[in-house]
């Protein structure tokens, strides 16, 4: 569960709110869900219109025809990725 700060996901940010916390489940074979209240921007920083929605996905199969969201191609196309949490290893330092 993440509160506050910026997420990066495929290149979009996604801004979680300070008051309310956002969840980001990666789905077995299917897409990234986004639950909570958070925006979503384009790389130059323009809000997509959400149309008050506080659950979307983000695909992940890359077939989609309304990318960055999930149209469903996933399971027409046979997307097959298995998830399992793991930890990270340390980030290397910034030189």
């Amino acid at each position: 569960m993440f509160i506050g700060g910026h997420i990066f996901i495929f290149g979009l940010r996604v801004l979680p709110s300070l008051y309310m916390s956002t969840k980001v489940s990666v789905l077995n074979d299917g897409p990234i869900r986004i639950e909570g209240d958070f925006a979503i921007l384009d790389p130059t920083g323009a809000a997509f219109g959400l149309a008050g929605r506080t659950v979307i996905s983000l695909c992940r199969c890359g077939q989609s025809a309304n990318k960055p969201f999930c149209d469903g191609a996933h399971a027409r196309t046979g997307f097959n990725d298995p998830v399992a949490a793991r930890e990270l290893p340390t980030p290397k330092p910034k030189l």
